[in-house]
């Protein structure tokens, strides 16, 4: 019974992470190397990660730097992060690439929260997928007589517990989310 409760834990601070990470990437009105963490670079004939191939930095709140460790990369390094299509407009001076990052218009801002709030909603159904399939492992032990009804009972009280706890950091994380992007 324990078993099942933390794994359904574990799982759930997994999906906890990966909804920090993926809303890591949109972007606020501030600058965040995270901008550029899903740009892949073709180095030499393999798609590469954009910080594999270079120093990314933040200079100020409104730009980014690139130094690529090899200079003839500068050229495919600007054209992989006009082709990703995040509206940036990298400009280069032959060894280094700076970005700057254009303020957000208080409609992009407002899609931009419409985004985090589908994600969240999206990572909340993950949420409820594991504590479904925490509780039919439950039921199951029950069936096999590994647990009595009272006891699984009980094990479900836990896992809501703990489902309540992630859906409400989930919430936490969006609110924290949109006041950044709402900043101005």
């Amino acid at each position: 019974m324990n078993d099942i409760i933390k794994d359904a834990k574990s799982r759930m601070d997994k999906t906890i992470e990966a909804f920090r990470d993926e809303i890591s990437k949109i972007r606020t009105g501030k600058a965040t190397t995270a901008l550029l963490d899903s740009i892949k670079v073709d180095y030499y004939g393999t798609p590469t990660p954009l910080n594999q191939v270079g120093n990314v930095t933040v200079l100020d709140a409104h730009s980014l730097s690139v130094t690529p460790w090899d200079k003839n990369m500068v050229s495919v390094i600007d054209k992989a992060i006009l082709t990703a299509e995040l509206g940036l407009n990298p400009v280069s001076d032959g060894t280094n690439i700076r970005i700057p990052i254009p303020p957000l218009t208080e409609e992009r801002r407002k899609e931009l929260v419409k985004l985090v709030k589908k994600f969240g909603e999206d990572y909340k159904v993950a949420i409820r997928n594991v504590r479904r399939d925490a509780n039919d492992q439950l039921k199951k032990a029950e069936k096999e007589k590994e647990l009595s009804e009272d006891l699984r009972h009980d094990a479900e009280g836990e896992v809501q517990k703990v489902t309540d706890n992630h859906t409400k950091l989930i919430d936490e994380i969006i609110k924290s989310k949109e006041a950044e992007i709402m900043e101005v």
